[in-house]
């Protein structure tokens, strides 16, 4: 092939237009690809990067309040670690759910010491149970009430189910159905769902729609069930509260401080089972 048939660039016009017709396929595909999972990859993103700089954080850093919603809460584990509740308080976090236990045997090393701690500073708290679905719901039910010490003032025990491998539907729902009604009969008290959004539209919804729902479900302006299903929104598990060195999950409850404090257990249900 003759000089005069090359481009300046060594390759021949038609293999030219080949790479550059590649490149904008490509660069087309990775903007569709971005376009259709861009909640996922910036949420990706933010993960990376608060992992990096968590070395970095001096448990001072602060998210905005979510507008629109006046009581603000906060839930944590031992993931979290030593935690200021002092600070943690005047950042207006009104209310703390704090895991206490979760399959048949584990006890969150942190929750003693959390239970007390967001008490002292004023902070309305309850406690969960992250329930795994191929373990005996009686069994998990038990593990709960032997270790959290409920009483008037608290709010109600929470179910955390969002755990996705598991051997049978019905089979997951039957211990959901006995842990919630173990729970109940102890503390005299109607425990609260906890699950996310794609989880409980797939497994639960319709199942304990008598049960109080605390919804987790991010990247939305407004969770997608209609506001009379749920009563409190986990609307972000990547938070900075002051006092707490790291992310942590913010939620909101639906409805002024007056309406959570009627939320708490009162002195006469110890002990009864409400109707």
């Amino acid at each position: 092939m003759s000089a005069s048939r090359r481009s300046r660039s060594g390759l021949p016009p038609l293999w030219r237009r080949a790479l550059l017709l590649a490149f904008l396929a490509a660069l087309a595909g990775s903007l569709v690809f971005y376009w259709r999972h861009q909640r996922q990859l910036n949420r990706y993103i933010r993960r990376t990067y608060a992992s990096l700089i968590s070395g970095h954080l001096t448990g001072r850093e602060k998210t905005p309040l979510l507008a629109g919603y006046s009581v603000h809460g906060i839930d944590v584990s031992a993931y979290q670690g030593r935690i200021d509740w002092g600070q943690v308080a005047e950042h207006h976090v009104r209310f703390a759910f704090i895991k206490a236990t979760e399959g048949v045997t584990l006890r969150d090393a942190r929750f003693k010491r959390n239970w007390q701690g967001a008490q002292a500073a004023g902070i309305y708290r309850g406690a969960y149970h992250y329930f795994q679905p191929n373990y005996d719901g009686a069994k998990q039910a038990n593990l709960f009430t032997r270790t959290v010490p409920l009483s008037p003032g608290d709010l109600p025990p929470v179910l955390d189910v969002e755990h996705a491998e598991f051997h049978d539907v019905a089979q997951m729902r039957q211990g959901v159905a006995i842990w919630l009604r173990l729970v109940e009969r102890h503390y005299g008290v109607r425990p609260i769902l906890y699950s996310n959004y794609s989880f409980y539209k797939r497994h639960l919804a319709g199942h304990f729609d008598k049960y109080p729902l605390w919804l987790a479900h991010y990247e939305v302006s407004q969770p997608s069930l209609p506001r009379e299903k749920w009563i409190i929104w986990q609307h972000s598990d990547e938070a900075y509260v002051p006092g707490i060195r790291g992310t942590v999950d913010f939620n909101v409850f639906q409805g002024n401080f007056e309406r959570l404090l009627a939320l708490r257990i009162p002195a006469r249900s110890q002990g009864s089972v409400p109707n």
